[in-house]
């Protein structure tokens, strides 16, 4: 884990914008006036999906994948200017938010500016041709690590940008080496302190398979050397097997115990229920009972939270990576008010610090986490399938208030009667082992 990360980040609130997406416009000056909407929400960050040029020379889709970056060093011309970029960083600002960037360092696009210049910072396949590691990755080409040039480029890219925004979310940051990291992460915050560094980690299965093949694969300890936030994907296979109903809510929630007993004390994953590479979560789960508790859920665990654009609407369709795909805002269903209140709980009674543990209700699917800091016991119960069931929790008997609504519940014998919809409660406790 990087030392200096604080756990404060852990109540932090993102909110993912893919700007050609978000308005019919696709430009930087047009995702401003939706500011105030995204921060009331309880956003703190907002962070910007790649903002940089697109490669041409084998695109995917009309548009292409702001993944094939064309140039690291300016804007994709299709949604402004420099000028138009660093006004909605600095409305982003004014509004009391800030703001991450997207960097995309395992490749560029074929056609990209660095190629151009320097084609000796480049993977070689056998035959000396540029090439990546990934097939399916067809509209890119890997950088080479190994050339010490290319770290020197890459980090003075990072303090370019990190003189106008407050963090980096760092594409496949598993495949880049660690040490590339950390000495970034170094010079970075010589230039703005407190700079804020989220690495897209990979889900288990594929990791295990990219070392397999001898690629470059950090694992999720050996990336917390380097980064403050973590993506979830080592949990991520799990939590898609309990939606399709292959496993119970129970090995899943297992994981999570995991990550807190493995980890160090200070890590910090990224909690999501949906990104730009997964399916909507409404696209599993289409009742919207059931989605509130999912997204109640998601704020009360321990770890920053991400919301991708369109979640407060419950959109079921992922807008395309390749093509204009403007959200659609007007779907009947609006969980906004819901997520406002349990940022509001986030960043005002879950504390950074709270130890973290779990139970399940299998046979209902209701799941109970409780979290514990300084005599200060927070209780949340989600029922995944909006099912009512008397559940039992660790909290004395008495009569206590829903945080999320205001509605009363009463805790008799050790039980809590559940009626479907998500319960956080506090209680004060007298620490078990007297300390």
């Amino acid at each position: 884990m990087a030392q200096d990360t604080s756990t404060s980040l852990r109540n932090l609130v993102i909110y993912s914008v893919f700007v050609r997406n978000h308005t019919p416009e696709g430009t930087f000056r047009a995702v401003i006036p939706d500011l105030p909407r995204i921060h009331a929400l309880g956003t703190d960050v907002v962070w910007l999906m790649p903002i940089h040029p697109i490669g041409e020379k084998n695109r995917k889709g009309t548009l292409g994948s702001p993944y094939a970056n064309r140039d690291y060093r300016t804007v994709n011309p299709e949604h402004g200017t420099m000028g138009d970029f660093r006004a909605l960083v600095d409305a982003i600002h004014a509004e009391g938010m800030k703001c991450m960037i997207d960097v995309v360092y395992n490749h560029t696009s074929p056609d990209s500016v660095l190629y151009d210049e320097h084609p000796e910072f480049f993977f070689r396949k056998p035959d000396g041709r540029p090439g990546n590691h990934v097939g399916d990755w067809s509209d890119v080409i890997d950088l080479d690590y190994s050339v010490s040039a290319l770290w020197d480029y890459q980090i003075e890219t990072l303090c370019q940008w990190a003189r106008i925004v407050d963090g980096f979310r760092c594409d496949v940051a598993s495949f880049v080496p660690v040490e590339f990291w950390k000495r970034a992460r170094t010079a970075v915050e010589e230039v703005h302190p407190g700079c804020m560094w989220l690495a897209e980690t990979v889900h288990r299965s594929f990791g295990a398979a990219c070392r397999a093949a001898g690629m470059t694969c950090a694992r999720d300890s050996e990336a917390f050397e380097a980064f403050d936030m973590e993506y979830e994907y080592d949990v991520q296979e799990a939590f898609e097997r309990y939606l399709k109903g292959e496993t119970p809510l129970s090995c899943y929630l297992d994981l999570l115990d995991f990550q807190e007993n493995l980890y160090p004390q200070n890590y910090d994953k990224l909690r999501f229920l949906e990104n730009h590479d997964v399916p909507r979560i409404a696209s599993h789960v289409t009742g919207e009972s059931d989605l509130r508790n999912y997204t109640a859920m998601l704020y009360f665990k321990k770890g920053t939270t991400l919301v991708y654009a369109g979640q407060e609407a419950a959109c079921d369709h992922l807008p395309s990576l390749f093509d204009r795909d403007t959200i659609s805002w007007d779907t009947g269903t609006d969980l906004s008010g819901l997520m406002r209140r349990m940022a509001q709980i986030k960043h005002d009674t879950l504390d950074a610090d709270d130890a973290f543990f779990v139970a399940a209700d299998d046979e209902n699917d209701i799941a109970v986490l409780r979290r514990e800091h300084g005599g200060e016991r927070k209780v949340g119960v989600f029922s995944l399938r909006s099912r009512s069931a008397s559940v039992e929790v660790e909290l004395p008997d008495g009569a206590y208030t829903n945080l999320i609504d205001g509605s009363a519940v009463a805790v008799t014998d050790g039980h809590l009667s559940c009626s479907g919809s998500p319960i956080v409660v506090t209680a004060h406790v007298e620490c078990a082992w007297g300390v």
